[in-house]
């Protein structure tokens, strides 16, 4: 099994061409982000993404199985935490992503989003790490999630493992290892997907390894829907490339690709990781209408292969 835990919506897609995209790419379950990049979506507009998180809702309702849905608020606004909470026990989203841009993640302000993360025990994604677009990234330096320690019952993984500040990102995760706590228990893990540029990136997946374990890593595409799956399937390629050349064994490669996000996420696999073992609770499932149909959101759009973008959160 392989599960991307980082796939971005912009709002343009519709279930029909993710679930495409997914089986074209070999991605037995995705996480998406709800949007909050452009097509009329801001971090800075706290409406805008409130209509992310039902588009995002309409999107994945009817594919548990495959579609996880990450509601999108910015904790600064002081309606995030209710924001947040609708988003998880209304709209059936079943963790959240959140950018530091604006905020640091010790600030009192934003603590109310984390504390209500907390009650609800949810997965969280962070970027962590410089922002390739040129926006200051000196909010998400990794030492500053270490404020979630105060929130224990989240499970927080930082995206891009940090870079450039990677020994960094490796120390905070590394405090569960210190304590013993085993992989699928530990509060943090790293997010995989590349922050790191070609260059970096054999030398800061092969310390991550040897430090941490592939227990603490777990593998994100970083895509942007629509797009198609051979655009997800090239970045599955870079991750199997440094694989090989790390002749990693079987198991460690599982983890990556799954284990290390089933934790994450919640989900009991079969031994094998083949299939879910677990249904999503009912009471976070989505309240659907007579009118809502699978594919909500659009017009199908044309599966042609997208250009990388100068775009990582």
């Amino acid at each position: 099994m392989i599960i991307d835990a980082h796939l971005h919506c912009t709002g343009r897609e519709n279930t029909d061409d993710v679930l495409r995209t997914l089986d074209e790419a070999g991605i037995d379950k995705g996480v998406l982000l709800a949007p909050f990049l452009g097509d009329g979506y801001s971090l800075d507009d706290a409406a805008s993404l409130r209509r992310a998180n039902e588009h995002l809702s309409r999107l994945v309702r009817r594919h548990p199985d495959r579609l996880i849905g990450f509601a999108v608020v910015d904790p600064r606004d002081p309606q995030a935490p209710e924001d947040l909470r609708y988003a998880i026990e209304d709209l059936g989203l079943r963790g959240c992503k959140m950018v530091p841009t604006g905020w640091y993640p010790y600030e009192e302000r934003v603590q109310p989003v984390f504390a209500v993360a907390n009650a609800l025990a949810l997965p969280l994604l962070f970027h962590s790490g410089i922002f390739i677009d040129g926006r200051s990234g000196r909010f998400c330096r990794p030492t500053y999630f270490e404020a979630l320690r105060d929130h224990p019952r989240t499970r927080v993984a930082l995206a891009h493992m940090g870079w450039p500040w990677t020994d960094e990102a490796l120390a905070v995760a590394l405090i569960d290892r210190i304590h013993g706590i085993p992989h699928e228990q530990a509060q943090f893990r790293l997010d995989i997907s590349f922050g790191p540029p070609p260059a970096y990136r054999r030398e800061v997946l092969a310390r991550m390894l040897d430090v941490l374990g592939a227990g603490s890593l777990q593998f994100g595409s970083d895509c942007f829907l629509p797009c198609s799956g051979a655009h997800v399937k090239e970045r599955r390629q870079w991750v199997t490339d440094l694989m090989d050349e790390l002749d990693l064994g079987a198991d460690t490669r599982q983890r990556i690709w799954c284990d290390t996000a089933a934790a994450w996420l919640g989900l009991k696999l079969d031994a094998d990781a083949g299939t879910q073992s677990r249904a999503h609770p009912s009471h976070l499932l989505p309240r659907l209408s007579a009118n809502d149909e699978d594919g909500a959101g659009g017009a199908a759009q044309a599966q042609v292969p997208r250009p990388w973008r100068p775009i990582c959160c």
